[in-house]
């Protein structure tokens, strides 16, 4: 296909077709401070070797999360991936498949979908869920907004154990619309009194559990208080591994639970694209976002598979959309549904049983060096350390430097919480070893002397 650009006078009928003077005035809602003032400074034009040449020394810089010892968590997670997932999911048909509207010839991305689903609600122990969601974060703020339809307000409270850009993707998408947040300081000990701040005026309550500094939150309470107020209770995750181990959200009271799914099936590959992952309960599947599959038979009687449900309904009416949602995050969530079929339930179990201990040991040896503190009674595979006196951000980089990956320093996440300097947020999966463990304690004893 041929490459036919806009001739001046096509960019000025467009301009006026739509009402406005300049291309600029399409970038009115984008705060001034926000636009670039000149155009980027790079070089203008360079041959196809040039930028490859470029670009690989680049990516050289980067240290690869399987070469070295590593400890990152806070929201994407290194987990092993069989090398099964990645051959089926690049067999033609999933790898270029489209949305499915129409069944006849989408069964089998339909089935997936379907399975997916399945999948979803039974780990969280919610009634129903919906074909994913770009992302972890995304899928909460459209649990908010799902929230603020279902009961008539526009207060959400939000812990301050959910994850900082979690908490900021909701306050970006939900804040045009004039909606209020009642957010609560960081919480890194777990001790935070959420209770206190629902009121009759409360749409919704966000947790998460393990929260961003890995505590487990009992949510029954908050469940009972915020429904004997007329809200909502949003459960947050952005470990899915954990909840092979942990009471699922949907037994202790959520009305609608979201996370994250990279965790099973899908690479950290340097952020993303990932995998969101939202259920709900069977009354409120009306006002959830994105598409639905579900199950039924044909003419002749035959089980098949079909679009359900389509809440953008951008195909048909617009204007009654519940969500932006334009499709689901489909390979990522192939990717997650291959990796949960080839665990079953009791692998699930499994995986989530050497996560624990994986973190268990590593907390072990950790705390027992001079100048740490575990600030976590209860954690999955991820818990905060504070590093007393210390910068946690300095010694991040002095742990690299000796070619351990040690962590998120809080303060890098989250700039804006006062008292956080000394925090490092540690998460350990099935994919640390022993030594990997003791050449951690070793290298963190010696740049805290």
């Amino acid at each position: 296909m041929r490459y036919l650009p806009l001739s001046d006078q096509d960019r000025a009928d467009m301009l006026a077709r739509i009402g406005i003077g300049s291309i600029d005035e399409l970038f009115a809602d984008i705060p001034e401070a926000a636009r670039l003032t000149a155009p980027m400074d790079l070089p203008r034009r360079k041959s196809e070797l040039e930028v490859e040449r470029h670009l690989s020394r680049l990516a050289a810089q980067n240290v690869p999360a399987s070469s070295v010892p590593f400890f990152i968590g806070g929201g994407a997670y290194k987990h092993h991936v069989p090398s099964t997932v990645d051959h089926l999911i690049q067999r033609s048909e999933f790898l270029t498949s489209y949305t499915p509207y129409q069944p006849e010839i989408t069964q089998g991305t339909l089935q997936a979908l379907f399975e997916f689903q399945t999948q979803i609600a039974n780990i969280t122990a919610m009634d129903v869920a919906n074909a994913s969601m770009y992302d972890g974060s995304t899928a909460a703020a459209e649990a908010v907004l799902m929230a603020h339809r279902v009961t008539k307000r526009n207060k959400a409270v939000i812990s301050g154990g959910l994850h900082p850009h979690y908490r900021a993707v909701i306050r970006t998408t939900s804040e045009l619309a004039d909606d209020t947040f009642d957010i609560l300081p960081a919480d890194p000990t777990g001790t935070e009194d959420i209770l206190s701040r629902i009121d009759n005026e409360t749409s919704c309550v966000v947790v998460q559990s393990p929260s961003f500094y890995g505590h487990l939150i009992d949510l029954k309470p908050i469940a009972e208080k915020a429904h004997e107020c007329g809200a909502l209770l949003i459960a947050v995750f952005t470990e899915v591994v954990s909840l092979g181990l942990i009471e699922p959200a949907g037994t202790q009271g959520a009305d609608i639970v979201v996370g994250e799914g990279q965790s099973l099936g899908n690479p950290l590959t340097f952020g993303g694209p990932y995998v969101g992952l939202f259920a709900t309960r069977q009354k409120y599947i009306r006002q959830m976002p994105g598409r639905l599959c579900g199950e039924t038979v044909d003419a002749d009687g035959k089980r098949g598979f079909v679009l359900t449900l389509s809440t953008r309904e951008q195909h048909i009416r617009r204007e009654k959309a519940t969500s932006n949602i334009c499709t689901n995050a489909g390979l990522c969530q192939l990717a997650f549904t291959i990796h949960m079929t080839l665990l079953g339930e009791t692998g699930f179990e499994q995986l989530a049983l050497a996560n624990h201990a994986a973190a268990v040991k590593l907390a072990g040896l950790l705390e027992g060096i001079d100048g740490v503190e575990l600030l976590n009674e209860t954690f999955f595979n991820e818990f905060t350390l504070r590093l007393t006196g210390k910068d946690a951000e300095t010694i991040v980089d002095s742990l690299a430097d000796k070619g351990i990956m040690a962590g998120v320093p809080v303060k890098r996440i989250d700039p804006v919480s006062k008292g956080v300097d000394d925090l490092l947020v540690v998460a350990a999966t099935e994919i640390n070893t022993d030594e990997d463990r003791a050449a951690y304690a070793a290298a963190l004893k010696e740049v805290l002397a």
